[in-house]
C-alpha cells in the first residue's frame, strides 16, 4: 500500500509535467486579461470561468500532444529527457487518451458554457500549435516560432471571444503583442541550450545561422515589441499608466536584449529569458489596471 501511495503521486506529476504547466498559466492568464478587457463592466464570471478552465484544458491537451510527437527528440535534450514520453513511463496511448480527455472536455465546455467562437478558436490554436507548428515548422525551418508563434499569440483573442463572441481589432492588436514578444523570448532560450537543440537536429536560429545573428535578432525584435505595445495607447485602448508601464519594461527589455547583443553569456540569456516572462505578465497586468482606471474615471 506504502508503495503504490508513493508511486501514484509521481505518475500523477509527470502527467501535470506533459501539459507544460508554466507555459498554460502565463498563456490562461493572457486569455482571462483578453476576458477582462472585452467588456467595459465586470464580465460575466460563468464565462470567466468556465473560459478559463476550457481554455486551460486544451492548451494543456495541446502540449501533451506536442510531448508526444517531439517524445524522440526530447530524448536527446537534457532539458527534456526526463519527460514520461522520452523515458516510456507513459505509452503513447496513454498519451493520446490523456489529451483526448483533456481537450475533448475542454471544448464541451467552451460549446456547453461560453460560445461556439471560442470553442473553434481555441481548437484551431490546438492544431496550429500541436501539428502545425510541432510537426512542419519546428522541425524544417530556423523561422519555426516566428511563423509558429500565432498559434502561442491567440490566448488574449480566445478571451476576448469568450466574452464578447466577436474579436474586433482591439484583440488582435494584444494578439499582434505576444506575436512579437515571443521570438525575442524563445530565442534567449535557444541560446543558451543550442548544443541541446544541435544534437537533437532541430534547425533552431542559434543553430542554423549562429549566436551572433541570433542576438542581433534579438535586439531588432526587442525594438519592435516596444513599437508594438505602444499601439494600445496610440489607438486610444489604454491610458497613461499602461504607455508609461511599457516604456519602462520595454527599455528593459531592450536594455537586456543589447547587453547580451555586446557580450554574450549564458547567464544573460537566462536572465533575458527569465525576464521576458515577467515583462508579459507585468505587461498585460498593467493594461488591465488602467483599463479599469479608465472605467472608474467615466
Amino acid at each position: 500500500m506504502s508503495s503504490t501511495t508513493a508511486s501514484s503521486p509521481s505518475l500523477l506529476r509527470q502527467y501535470l509535467v506533459l501539459t507544460k504547466p508554466r507555459v498554460t498559466q502565463l498563456a490562461v492568464f493572457c486569455a482571462v486579461i483578453g476576458m477582462f478587457l472585452a467588456t467595459p463592466v465586470l464580465p460575466d464570471m460563468q464565462k470567466v470561468i468556465a473560459g478559463t478552465i476550457g481554455i486551460w484544458l486544451l492548451a494543456a491537451a495541446a502540449f501533451a500532444v506536442n510531448c508526444l510527437i517531439e517524445q524522440r527528440i526530447d530524448a536527446r535534450m537534457l532539458r527534456t529527457a526526463r519527460r514520461a514520453t522520452a523515458t516510456g513511463t507513459i505509452s503513447p496511448i496513454q498519451v493520446v487518451i490523456f489529451s483526448g480527455v483533456l481537450g475533448g472536455l475542454g471544448m464541451f465546455i467552451l460549446y456547453r458554457w461560453v460560445n461556439s467562437l471560442t470553442m473553434w478558436l481555441t481548437f484551431a490554436t490546438f492544431v496550429g500549435y500541436a501539428v502545425i507548428y510541432t510537426m512542419i515548422l519546428k522541425p524544417r525551418t530556423p523561422q519555426n516560432i516566428v511563423i509558429g508563434g500565432l498559434s502561442g499569440a491567440m490566448p488574449p483573442a480566445l478571451g476576448w471571444a469568450a466574452v464578447a463572441d466577436s474579436v474586433p481589432a482591439e484583440a488582435w492588436l494584444l494578439v499582434l503583442i505576444i506575436f512579437i514578444w515571443t521570438p525575442p523570448h524563445f530565442w534567449a532560450l535557444a541560446l543558451y541550450r543550442s548544443h541541446d537543440y544541435a544534437n537533437a537536429g532541430l534547425p533552431m536560429l542559434p543553430v542554423t545561422h549562429g549566436q551572433q545573428f541570433t542576438r542581433l535578432h534579438i535586439l531588432l525584435y526587442s525594438v519592435a515589441l516596444v513599437a508594438t505595445t505602444v499601439l494600445p495607447y496610440i489607438v486610444a485602448m489604454s491610458g497613461w499608466l499602461y504607455l508609461l508601464s511599457a516604456l519602462i519594461l520595454g527599455a528593459l527589455f531592450v536594455w537586456y536584449a543589447w547587453k547580451l547583443y555586446r557580450v554574450y553569456s549564458d547567464e544573460l540569456a537566462r536572465k533575458l529569458f527569465r525576464f521576458s516572462i515577467l515583462y508579459l505578465s507585468l505587461l498585460f497586468a498593467a493594461l488591465l489596471v488602467d483599463h479599469w482606471l479608465i472605467v472608474v474615471g467615466s
